[in-house]
C-alpha cells in the first residue's frame, strides 16, 4: 500500500508538487506576494520555497513601502530590512521602494558589494548601476550622503524624494548632475502649515529648486512638485528647458499664478495638474492623455490626487512632526 501512496509536495498531492520547479519560475510566482508575506510565511512551506525566497530572483524588485508605513517602522528597522534584502538580491535589484530610509541604508544601496561573491574589481563601488527606480519618500537621507553617493546612481530613471526634508537644493543639484538618465521625478513637499504648525503660514516664493530641475534635469518626462514654493518664473524655466516633459503635477503650488503664456504652455502637455484642487475634480485629465491611452505609470495612481487626501494619509501614518524625530 505504501508504494501506491502519493508523495505530498509543497502544495500537497501529485499536481501540487512545486518543489521541483526552477527557482526562477517560483520567483515569478512569489513576487506577486507582498514582501512581508514572502519573508514570513512562504519560506516555511518547504525547503525549495525557502531557497527560492532566500535567493536573488525574488528580490530584483525590493518594495517594502507599505510595510514601512503600516506599523510606523523606526528608521533603524527600515535600514536593516533594506540591507538584508539588498544582500539577498546579489546585486541584481533594479528597484528599491521604502519610506523613512536613513543615510546608512542609502549608502548601502548605492555602493553595496559582497566580498564573498564579487571578485571582479570593476564591480566594486558600482553595484547600483543595475538600479533603475529609487523611491524613498519621507526619508532622513541628507545632502551629504547624496553628494557622496549620487555618482553610483547614474542609471536611475525614476526618483521619488517626496517629503525628504533633509535633502535640500544642494542634494537636488547632485542628483541632477549625476543622474542623467532620470525621466521621472517626484518631489512633493508638505504644506507650510505641516512644517510649522504653530507659526503663521507664509507663501514666500522660492524658485531655487525649480531652477535646479530646469538646469540639470532637462530629460524629465514626468514631474511632480506638489506644494512647491516656486512661482511663475520657476515654472516657466522648467517648461522652457525640460523639452521632453509630458506630465506635470503642481497641485498645491499656490505661488504659481499662470500669467502670460504659462497657461498655454501647460495646456500643451499631455497631462497637466494645476495648483488648485478643482483642476482635478472637474477636468478628469488624470485618466487618459486625450488619445484614449492610459497615462498611469508604475507608481501608485493615488499620487495624482494626493492633495485631497493629504491630511488623511498623514494622520494614518503619524503626526508630521514625529516623522522628523
Amino acid at each position: 500500500m505504501g508504494s501506491n501512496k502519493k508523495k505530498a509536495g509543497c502544495g500537497g498531492g501529485e499536481e501540487g508538487r512545486w518543489e521541483g520547479l526552477n527557482p526562477e519560475v517560483l520567483a515569478q510566482i512569489f513576487v506577486r506576494i507582498e514582501a512581508e508575506e514572502r519573508v514570513k510565511t512562504v519560506g516555511l512551506v518547504c525547503r525549495s520555497w525557502l531557497e527560492a525566497v532566500a535567493g536573488p530572483y525574488c528580490w530584483t524588485d525590493i518594495d517594502i513601502e507599505q510595510w514601512c508605513r503600516r506599523s510606523n517602522r523606526p528608521l533603524h528597522l527600515v535600514d536593516s530590512a533594506v540591507r538584508k534584502l539588498v544582500r539577498r538580491s546579489k546585486c541584481t535589484f533594479t528597484r528599491v521602494s521604502a519610506c523613512k530610509l536613513g543615510d546608512s541604508a542609502f549608502s548601502f544601496i548605492a555602493n553595496w558589494f559582497d566580498l564573498m561573491t564579487v571578485l571582479d574589481l570593476h564591480l566594486l563601488g558600482s553595484i547600483a548601476r543595475y538600479l533603475k527606480v529609487l523611491q524613498i519618500p519621507m526619508s532622513e537621507v541628507t545632502d551629504k550622503m547624496v553628494e557622496k553617493h549620487a555618482g553610483s546612481l547614474v542609471n536611475i530613471t525614476v526618483l521619488d524624494i517626496s517629503y525628504c526634508l533633509k535633502i535640500t537644493c544642494k542634494g537636488l543639484t547632485y542628483f541632477g548632475k549625476k543622474c542623467k538618465s532620470l525621466i521621472h521625478l517626484k518631489r512633493n513637499m508638505p504644506p507650510p502649515e505641516w512644517e510649522n504648525p504653530t507659526q503663521v503660514v507664509t507663501f514666500k516664493i522660492d524658485d531655487s529648486e525649480a531652477m535646479i530641475i530646469a538646469d540639470s534635469m532637462t530629460g524629465l518626462c514626468h514631474l511632480q512638485l506638489g506644494f512647491g514654493r516656486f512661482g511663475d518664473h520657476g515654472l516657466d524655466a522648467i517648461l522652457t528647458k525640460c523639452k521632453e516633459l509630458t506630465h506635470l503635477d503642481i497641485q498645491g503650488c499656490w505661488n504659481v499664478e499662470m500669467e502670460g503664456e504659462l497657461k498655454d504652455k501647460c495646456e500643451r502637455l499631455a497631462v497637466f495638474n494645476g495648483p488648485w484642487l478643482h483642476d482635478y475634480e472637474y477636468e478628469g485629465i488624470l485618466e487618459t492623455d486625450g488619445s484614449g491611452a492610459d497615462t498611469s505609470d508604475q507608481s501608485s495612481s493615488s499620487d495624482s490626487d494626493y492633495v485631497s487626501k493629504f491630511v488623511s494619509v498623514f494622520l494614518s501614518l503619524q503626526p508630521f512632526n514625529q516623522l522628523q524625530q
